[in-house]
């Protein structure tokens, strides 16, 4: 790995920050050099919100994501949103229980269960963002699993640590 662009969107109260926070926690225990940015709209819950992640193992001379690696979409609008900023060969993350239609594109598509799993297992919707970050640290590999357990048990409340490793291994399952 030289550099991979991670671009985490979705809607404000998904955990959208936090996951991008924890990935890019976890790269610095890999000993990777990281970039985390976020924005998020005025109303904060409910307005489209994303977190780019930048690692490398190289300086990073540009904080802000040109073309994804990796997309991750967990609403419609956040896959309509970013789908034009990939590299040809990335991959995308959808939520399938929330992303209905996905445009033609070469990237590798993985739809999952996101939320539904995060429901289903864990009773909560709020552990999504973990769940996926399961899935992507399984497909892509770009930080260790080690790595991002760590950053969830130094990112999250002590009383929902428990909790978030569960989602987070439910998604590494996925």
């Amino acid at each position: 790995m030289t550099r991979v662009e991670v671009r985490i969107s979705g809607l404000g109260g998904q955990g959208v920050v936090l996951a991008g926070q924890i990935l890019g926690r976890a790269a610095v225990y890999d000993r990777k050099n990281v970039v985390q940015t976020q924005s998020y709209g005025a109303e904060a819950r409910g307005s489209a919100a994303k977190s780019e992640v930048i690692i490398s193992d190289d300086q990073i001379g540009y904080p802000l994501v040109r073309k994804c690696d990796v997309l991750v979409a967990l609403t419609q609008e956040a896959l309509s949103l970013n789908i034009k900023g990939l590299k040809e060969d990335a991959v995308i993350i959808i939520d399938e229980g929330l992303v209905e239609q996905t445009p033609e594109t070469k990237a590798k598509i993985h739809k999952l269960p996101i939320t539904k799993t995060a429901y289903t297992e864990l009773k909560s919707e709020m552990y999504a963002n973990v769940v996926m970050l399961g899935a992507l640290t399984k497909m892509t590999k770009i930080v260790s699993r080690e790595a991002v357990e760590r950053a969830i048990m130094t990112s999250v409340k002590p009383d929902t640590a428990k909790a978030n490793l569960a989602a987070f291994a439910k998604g590494y399952s996925l």
